[in-house]
């Protein structure tokens, strides 16, 4: 078995923006939730998804709430991976860009 492929992301979300915006994300609401995050296992692949503490982080005059979002591949092809990537970003993505 290979390593997984881990990827973290500062994000500007909460977690009850997270939990509004991941079944969307995925595709599928057959995610468990767990203390950190949630647990995706499908297909003979496993997505894990840990949520750090909030915090604020401050642009000029501007605050913003953010946290550190972790995404653990398991089993996921190189093409499998980067999709599901794309999806995550496009289904949390923010404002005009």
């Amino acid at each position: 078995m290979t390593a997984p492929v881990v990827i973290t992301k500062e994000m500007a979300l909460t977690r009850a923006g997270f939990f509004r915006g991941i079944a969307k994300a995925l595709g599928t609401d057959a995610f468990v939730e767990t203390a950190d995050g949630i647990v995706l296992e499908q297909d003979g692949k496993f997505l894990e998804i840990a949520l750090g503490p909030e915090r604020m982080r401050r642009i000029a005059l501007i605050e913003i709430e953010v946290m550190d979002v972790t995404l653990g591949f398991h089993g996921y092809t190189k093409e499998d991976q980067a999709a599901a990537l794309m999806a995550f970003d496009r289904a949390f993505q923010r404002g005009g860009g």
